[in-house]
């Protein structure tokens, strides 16, 4: 299977393709959860669009590998909080990433988010990503595209993983 590259256009287009399935599908949520790194950008237009406060789940597992990108998933680290504004969470969460390629870091997000946050939640957190691959152990409830096989994925903010500040001009 081929690789499969995104540019910044498409990339914010399949973020409102998202947007409006979850829309035209009522689902309700008073908060957006974003998995930090790659759900930041979906995170940060949901709670633009829907007027919802975001907060930011910190969530590493891939390493870097051939060509120093970061294409190995190894153990998961997580961050001791999320990030928000709010005194609480919201009782109705939306957690939100760019793809699911494995699936494991959706589900151990939500075992976390149940674990340390449960308390505030009155329903199933519901899910969204841009890309749902075939491989993946977790369906979400909401996905722009299935893909087939595992294709990797470039997004077009990674070339910042292979920059290095000092290549910049200033």
């Amino acid at each position: 299977m081929s690789d499969i590259y995104i540019t910044w256009e498409e990339y914010n287009k399949k973020i409102e393709e998202l947007a409006i399935k979850v829309y035209e599908d009522g689902c309700k949520f008073n908060q957006v959860i974003c998995i930090a790194k790659g759900g930041l950008r979906v995170g940060d237009i949901f709670s633009r669009l829907f007027d919802v406060p975001l907060a930011i789940m910190s969530v590493e597992s891939y390493k870097k590998g051939t060509g120093n990108i970061l294409d190995q998933q190894g153990q998961f680290t997580f961050s001791r909080d999320l990030a928000k504004t709010t005194p609480n969470l919201g009782s109705h969460v939306l957690l939100v990433d760019d793809l699911a390629d494995s699936g494991k870091t959706l589900i151990k997000s939500i075992k976390w988010l149940e674990l340390f946050y449960g308390f505030y939640l009155e329903e199933k957190v519901k899910t969204a990503v841009l890309w749902h691959k075939e491989q993946s152990q977790f369906k979400p409830d909401y996905s722009v595209e299935f893909l087939k096989g595992s294709p990797w994925i470039h997004m077009p903010f990674e070339k910042y993983e292979t920059t290095n500040i000092k290549d910049f001009k200033i």
